[in-house]
């Protein structure tokens, strides 16, 4: 570009700096930006050399881009200088606007600075304003201000310059053009930083949008074809529990399909006590045990992992709930808690779990004025169970005693109107000559049919148990003296009855012994007043007569 006639300048240098504006900021990349930006220099400036030196982040500025000279650009290319060379060429020199020229006869000082140059010596000027090959012009690049925030942003590069073609300093004109091309390509440079940045955000957003969808269908597909039960629900809110989606395998498991799976929650499908369990599970997160309804109206029972999804911003969100079959396993624990209280010969209760039954009654605090039963309680002292009978303990309270309702005995001989816990003790007469006549498999056959026909002689809620040998317990509870005797005699009326046996007739007699429980005895205590009323009555009748009753 002519530089010696101001203000006149060709329209077609002014074409030419248009021209290469317009490509350092339409370059595809950086590196494209930088190398256009020195050519540039090189093409409408007038310039022979150019080189643009990039701040990098550690602040020493590298040498990205170099027009003029390949032997040159491949000499210092790549090449870094440190920042504290840098800002003490831009402070020392002549200062025109914002570049720095500094003259030959300054420039020996840099000689041995870190910055990279490719200058050499000449002859000494021949006018006043002629370029010397030791000269160095600088025109520092600068992000643009902010508002309010001075002339100049930060600085991100700087342009050198050399050899003027027209072989002068540069005048008026061509410092002008030089500074502002200096701002623009700070500009060009700044758009190409965030475009690069943008498109590597992008890039890692595509990838981690990628990798999202890989892991959604991961999810899915673990989700839909997982061997056990899996579901989605709702956390929080009016909709809490609501079932949103299902898997297969629980469909399967409950016998519903899904459609109309997404109409429940699972307070809806859960066993009526163990709803505290669920609420407690789906509060907190965690494993629980209960049961399951089918469509077929049956409960299934299942082992139920609920973990909490969180949004980092907006709190839980929903529920992973994961649902494995156990009912075999239950069914094998019940069976062993099954044996481990009932006699495995007739099924009845066992000594162990009479004995528990019976504790659960009684009270061991010392009591003046008994408490007659309180229906507002709502506490049965009794309840049928799957084996027959089953007491459950009507004294859980916070103190122990405040819901309880204290086991009384009838006052006299006469039917006074007084209900009491009668338990019944039952032997066996000629059980003995069975066994040693018949062997152990008759007397066996024996036992188990008194045993069932004990079982049905008596009221639901009572309790018949084996002590064992041929020793049978009854536990009858809100009976007057006169119901329990008459509860003996119909007993023993039942078992007097011939049992046939491989084509046989056996019969067997029995003597009853009855107890009365109340608050303040023991199980044993009871059991041994029983006992000894049984002997009693055993010992009051002929021999011969204590079979036929």
């Amino acid at each position: 570009m002519e530089t010696e006639s101001e203000p006149y300048v060709r329209l077609a240098s002014l074409r030419q700096l248009h021209q290469v504006m317009a490509d350092m900021n339409t370059a595809r990349s950086l590196a494209d930006t930088l190398q256009t930006v020195a050519d540039g220099v090189v093409q409408a400036l007038g310039y022979e050399l150019a080189c643009v030196n990039l701040v990098r982040p550690d602040g020493d500025l590298v040498v990205a881009a170099f027009a003029g000279n390949p032997a040159a650009e491949a000499l210092i290319t790549g090449r870094v200088g440190s920042r504290e060379s840098w800002e003490r060429r831009l402070g020392m020199g002549e200062h025109w606007g914002d570049l720095v020229f500094i003259p030959h006869t300054e420039g020996w000082v840099l000689d041995d600075d870190d910055v990279p140059q490719w200058y050499t010596d000449g002859p000494a000027p021949r006018f006043e304003d002629e370029w010397h090959p030791s000269d160095r012009l600088f025109a520092p690049m600068y992000t643009p201000a902010a508002p309010g925030g001075g002339s100049c942003g930060e600085l991100i590069g700087v342009l050198s310059v050399d050899r003027p073609r027209n072989g002068r300093h540069p005048g008026a004109w061509g410092r002008e053009a030089l500074q502002m091309y200096a701002f623009q390509a700070a500009i060009a440079i700044s758009n190409a930083r965030l475009r690069a940045n943008m498109q590597r955000a992008l890039v890692r957003l595509e990838r981690e949008q990628q990798a999202l969808r890989a892991s959604e269908e991961s999810f899915r597909q673990a989700f839909e074809y997982a061997p056990s039960g899996m579901a989605i629900a709702e956390m929080g809110g009016d909709q809490h529990g609501r079932i949103l989606r299902t898997n297969d395998a629980l469909c399967r498991l409950l016998g519903r399909p899904a459609s109309a799976m997404r109409r429940y929650s699972f307070s809806d499908l859960v066993h009526p006590e163990d709803i505290s369990t669920l609420l407690r599970t789906s509060a907190e997160g965690g494993r629980a045990e209960l049961r399951l309804g089918r469509r077929d109206g049956t409960y299934l029972w299942v082992s139920m992992r609920n973990s909490v999804v969180a949004d980092a911003a907006d709190g839980p969100r929903f529920l992973l709930t994961h649902v494995e079959d156990i009912e075999e396993r239950k069914r094998r624990e019940l069976q062993l808690a099954h044996r481990a209280s009932h006699d495995s010969l007739t099924g009845l209760p066992n000594s162990a779990e009479l004995r528990a039954r019976l504790s659960s009654r009684l009270c061991q605090r010392p009591t003046g004025e008994l408490e007659s039963v309180d229906a507002a309680y709502g506490h049965p002292a009794f309840a049928a169970s799957g084996d027959g009978f089953d007491f459950r303990p009507v004294n859980q309270t916070f103190d122990g005693y405040d819901h309880h309702v204290h086991t009384v005995t009838p006052e006299s001989e006469r039917d006074d109107g007084t209900k009491g816990l009668a338990v019944l003790f039952c032997d066996l007469d000629g059980f003995k000559s069975i066994n040693d006549r018949f062997g152990h498999n008759a007397g066996d056959a024996v036992l188990i049919e008194v045993a069932r026909r004990l079982s049905r002689a008596v009221r639901d809620g009572d309790t018949v148990a084996r002590l064992g040998g041929d020793e049978f317990v009854v536990l009858a509870d809100g009976l007057g003296r006169a119901d329990a005797q008459d509860l003996a005699v119909r007993l023993r009326n039942e078992i007097i009855q011939p049992i046939r046996v491989d084509g046989r007739a056996m019969r067997v007699g029995g003597s009853f012994g009855i107890g009365w429980a109340h608050c303040g005895m023991t199980a044993d205590e009871v059991l041994k007043s029983a006992d000894e009323r049984m002997y009693v009555e055993k010992r009051s009748r002929p021999k011969q007569h204590r079979r036929a009753g």
